[in-house]
């Protein structure tokens, strides 16, 4: 397995998907039940299989990654070759970016001396969804880019 597998619940969202899956190896209802109740490993590869695709196709769509802890904002723009990051720190330990009343301060304090901004550009190590998936396995979560490319466009002017 290369990435990791689905939850019951993400599985249950993606149930017409996993059958059109199946549907695609041949194998229907009936029998996919019969895989799970004789050949139980045999139906777990086909579980991290199914789950492989999934994320291969979201990690390949990723554009943007947002991290966000008590005192650091981490934004990520996904190229192609390369990642490119802007990290906003707080100078103020009190402030808390996990809270709503954080975000606003940020968003007050955004160009102050409160405020480190920090940007970077790194080529991908190794292949480039395994670099976003570990990004995600470390607390990134999948965004619209709305930020960077808010905070971006007031950098680069």
């Amino acid at each position: 397995m290369k990435y990791k597998r689905l939850t019951k619940e993400q599985f249950e969202a993606l149930h017409q998907e996993f059958a059109n899956f199946l549907a695609s190896q041949s194998i229907d209802k009936k029998e996919w039940d019969e895989i799970k109740a004789s050949k139980p490993e045999v139906a777990e590869q086909e579980l991290d299989v199914f789950s492989d695709l999934i994320w291969e196709g979201v990690l390949t769509n990723a554009k943007f990654l947002e991290h966000f802890s008590k005192n650091y904002v981490f934004l990520f723009h996904c190229q192609e070759d390369f990642i490119q990051s802007i990290v906003l720190k707080s100078l103020d330990a009190s402030v808390d970016f996990l809270t709503k009343e954080g975000l606003q301060w940020l968003s007050d304090n955004m160009f102050t001396e409160t405020v480190e901004i920090h940007i970077g550009k790194k080529d991908y190590e190794g292949e480039r969804n395994s670099a976003i998936f570990s990004l995600i396995t470390q607390g990134a979560i999948l965004s619209d880019g709305q930020l960077y490319m808010q905070i971006n466009g007031i950098i680069q002017k």
